[in-house]
Order: structure tokens, then C-alpha cells, then sequence
């Protein structure tokens, strides 16, 4: 599926704070824990926990999230399909609805029970 303005846009908008509870009450039913969750989000943006507090007690969009964010240098790593779309080929216009995309998948695969080493890709020399 091809990502267009509009669906950019949309997700741009979307509060983190309200998806937040979304994603670790399914991590929670899967047996994990806030704090792996942090640690994925943390791997990716850069944010430690007080900073991902702060964002939700702020209500920022998706958009302020990650233009504050420090994205990971391996985040390119974050390959596969999410909800129909292929990260790796979303368009680099899109950025915001390819890094939403890229941290649901590593939430993905933690509420699948992969191991963290695995999860928090590492360069292969």
C-alpha cells in the first residue's frame, strides 16, 4: 500500500499520549512490562523515561515526538510490513508515518515475545 498526504497528515496529528496506554496494555497482555516498552521507544528516539513522560503529560502530536526525537543511526534496520505497509518502502516525504510505523514494529515484535538483543537491531559488521 502507498502512504499519501493525507494518511501522513492524519497520523501527524494523532496525540502520543493517547496511543501510549494502547501500546502497553497489548504489551501487558503479552507479558511485558512498561519498561520494555520504554526501552524500545528509547532505542529509537532517544527519549529517556522522564522525556517520555514529559512528551504525554504535554499531549504532543506524532509529529513533535519525533521532530524531537534523536532517531537511532540503526533505525533503517526496521524492515517489514506493519498494518499493510512495507517500512522500508515508505517514502522519505512521509517521514513521521514511516517512524510511527517503524516503532510499532518493534513493539510488534516485543509483544511477540522476541528477545530484546534482537528487537534493538545492531549494524552487522
Amino acid at each position: 500500500m502507498k502512504v499519501t498526504p493525507e494518511k501522513n497528515e492524519k497520523v501527524a496529528n494523532m496525540i502520543f499520549a493517547s496511543i501510549y496506554p494502547l501500546y502497553l496494555a497489548r504489551l501487558e497482555k503479552n507479558g511485558r512490562t512498561k519498561e520494555e516498552l520504554d526501552q524500545v521507544i528509547g532505542w529509537l528516539t532517544g527519549f529517556d523515561n522522564k522525556m517520555v513522560q514529559k512528551l504525554i503529560d504535554e499531549k504532543v502530536s506524532f509529529e513533535v515526538f519525533f521532530q524531537k526525537a534523536k532517531i537511532h543511526p540503526n533505525a533503517h534496520l526496521v524492515k517489514g510490513v506493519v498494518c499493510g505497509y512495507r517500512i522500508e518502502e515508505i517514502e522519505d516525504e512521509f517521514e513521521v508515518y514511516k517512524r510511527c510505523r517503524q516503532m510499532e514494529k518493534l513493539i510488534d515484535e516485543l509483544a511477540k515475545g522476541r528477545k530484546m538483543d534482537k528487537i534493538l537491531r545492531v549494524e552487522k559488521k
